[in-house]
């Protein structure tokens, strides 16, 4: 199926569309935010770049392929409440055709760093076996936030407590 999504634009800064509210059901004995929650906020965060990129659940709907986590590591910096407001910051860090590295920074309402994570994705089309090269397309919409975020310094956060 031809890759019809329009390129995304570029950013200036790191990429800020995501926010939310801590649930509930993220909240462990201790009454913070369990290491589970913090992996759902940062993977949600992350969903958010991927489908400003054309390259979410409508990519693989429309094309059968799909970008697959390979890594990720997570930096737990401080609390987060049930309530908590959360916003997320993230940058593309790297990228060629068939992978993507990203960082995202999660932050409470107040500024607080809460977490950082860092992300491998691969570039999967199953009908041909493996990982492949994104179509020309999605990797210049890929390669113009890449450009526009070399400048950015990385999303590392000093422990928040």
């Amino acid at each position: 199926m031809p890759d019809t999504a329009p390129a995304a634009p570029a950013a200036r800064a790191p990429f800020e569309g995501y926010r939310t509210e801590v649930g509930g059901d993220w909240i462990d004995y201790n009454g913070h935010l369990n290491d589970a929650g913090y992996a759902v906020l940062l993977s949600a965060a992350n969903e958010v770049l991927l489908a400003h990129l054309g390259l979410s659940e409508d990519y693989r709907v429309a094309t059968g392929r799909a970008l697959y986590t390979v890594e990720s590591h997570i930096r737990y910096l401080a609390e987060a409440r049930h309530g908590d407001d959360i916003e997320a910051a993230s940058l593309l860090a790297g990228a060629d055709a068939k992978r993507l590295r990203l960082q995202t920074l999660l932050r409470r309402g107040d500024g607080t760093a809460i977490a950082t994570g860092e992300y491998v994705y691969l570039h999967v089309d199953p009908a041909a076996g493996g990982v492949t090269a994104m179509p020309a397309q999605r990797w210049a919409a890929v390669s113009a936030l890449l450009s526009a975020h070399r400048g950015c310094p990385p999303l590392h956060a000093e422990r928040g407590r």
